[in-house]
């Protein structure tokens, strides 16, 4: 495709996916869950040709050098699209809030006021990798009245335009407009440029990738980003805690998966139970081979751990997301301490106190201004699916509209109700 023609291409699909989120906004739960119940069928109907489609783009990217966990997360099993599949089963049975008024209250001059949950309208999502991002996304916009233009990787383009494909054929079975989910069919940058700059056209734009993608987006686009940069989540074990509760939360919040943005980089423990806690938790770092960059305190602590890979940490450790078997441990005073420590250091993605003390516990939740705040539970529970959503397209750091985990209520706005007979404004 020439250059030239982009900005073309991506004004057409603009206008289609306006004209196709009006007829999205007032279709029926009927028509929405029989959308994604006949997608479910499809990709279970056609996993082999799927898979088939898929080892083209693994085969392409094996030849350009991409290995190990990169290359899997470009692979679609039929185990994912069995995922795929229940997935939309699920958001196919969940109530659905579009057109749900809450809150009406009768006020002093006779109206009643209330508010509507509706629609965004059209949204973005540029994503890297994963295709199955693409049937995550095209069903909760489907799910919740929206139209959605995506755009994956290039070295997913094979795989995402067959996924499409079938988003496209349950849309029309079901009677709404094919339109509602489109594709990006290009690799070339600059389609990027266009759709974070259209905003006639795009109501908001959900970048899903690396920190330095999720940057360009954030800084180039004209219209709103829900978005997360990284994930430096903390857990702190408060004084007093239960020890064995905290070393099987702390060894699950950070070797369960190493890969994911809710798993923990940094620990922070209260100095009265250092002594006890550390050495257990770090016999349990060191047995699966997970390097610990410490403060002086904690190292000296640590010490004498038999394979124990120990580092002196530097102030960007206290900044950084790792995603892999490297944590930042640091002792501190007590809850004051690891509040602001947290609330300094931490990407307000998902921090968790494990703690005995009821008032210190409720002190964390009001006072970590972070997306997710947990008392005595695995930052591995920061996720759609773990919270109830059914779903999730994200999850968000910004303070304004959605936050934390991104599922259907995310991808709505509220617009206010108001019911009168015949009152006027005195």
């Amino acid at each position: 495709m020439n250059a030239h023609t982009i900005p073309e291409l991506m004004l057409s699909l603009g206008q289609q996916a306006k004209v196709a989120s009006a007829v999205m906004a007032k279709a029926s739960a009927a028509q929405k869950s029989a959308a994604l119940r006949e997608l479910a069928r499809l990709l279970r109907e056609e996993t082999g040709a799927l898979v088939a489609t898929n080892q083209e783009d693994l085969q392409r990217a094996k030849a350009q050098g991409l290995e190990g966990p990169l290359l899997d997360r470009l692979k679609l099993t039929p185990t994912v699209l069995q995922t795929c599949a229940v997935g939309c089963e699920q958001l196919a049975i969940m109530p659905d809030i579009i057109g749900s008024i809450t809150g009406m209250t009768q006020q002093p001059s006779g109206i009643r006021v209330g508010q509507m949950r509706v629609p965004i309208g059209v949204f973005g999502m540029i994503f890297e990798s994963r295709p199955n991002v693409t049937i995550e996304a095209a069903s909760l916009a489907i799910k919740s009245g929206n139209a959605c233009i995506l755009r994956g990787g290039s070295e997913a383009l094979t795989s995402n335009t067959a996924l499409a494909q079938r988003v496209q054929q349950a849309l029309h079975n079901a009677g709404l407009p094919r339109e509602a989910v489109q594709l990006v069919p290009t690799t070339d940058r600059e389609a990027v440029g266009q759709l974070i700059a259209m905003p006639d056209f795009v109501d908001v734009i959900i970048p899903r990738g690396g920190k330095g993608l999720i940057e360009r987006i954030s800084r180039e686009a004209k219209v709103p980003v829900i978005k997360h940069l990284d994930g430096n989540c903390h857990t702190y074990i408060d004084d007093p805690c239960d020890l064995d509760m905290a070393v099987r939360v702390t060894d699950n919040a950070k070797t369960q998966k190493y890969s994911p943005c809710n798993a923990t980089e940094s620990l922070l423990v209260a100095r009265a139970v250092a002594a006890a806690f550390l050495p257990r938790i770090g016999a349990v770092f060191a047995g699966k081979g997970v390097e610990m960059r410490c403060c002086p305190e904690s190292k000296a602590l640590l010490q004498s751990i038999e394979g124990a890979v120990l580092k002196d940490a530097v102030e960007q450790d206290w900044f950084e997301e790792y995603l892999a078997p490297v944590i930042s441990i640091k002792v501190v005073d007590g809850v004051d301490e690891a509040i602001a420590h947290i609330n300094h250091y931490s990407s307000h993605h998902t921090d968790a106190i494990l703690t005995l003390n009821h008032v210190n516990g409720q002190r964390f939740v009001r006072e970590v201004d972070s997306a997710s705040v947990m008392i005595n539970a695995s930052t591995r529970f920061a996720d759609g699916f773990e919270y109830g959503l059914g779903a999730e397209i994200g999850i968000s750091t910004d303070k304004f509209h959605a936050r934390g985990p991104v599922g259907i209520e995310g991808l709505t706005s509220l617009k206010f109700v108001v019911l009168g007979e015949g009152e006027v404004r005195g």
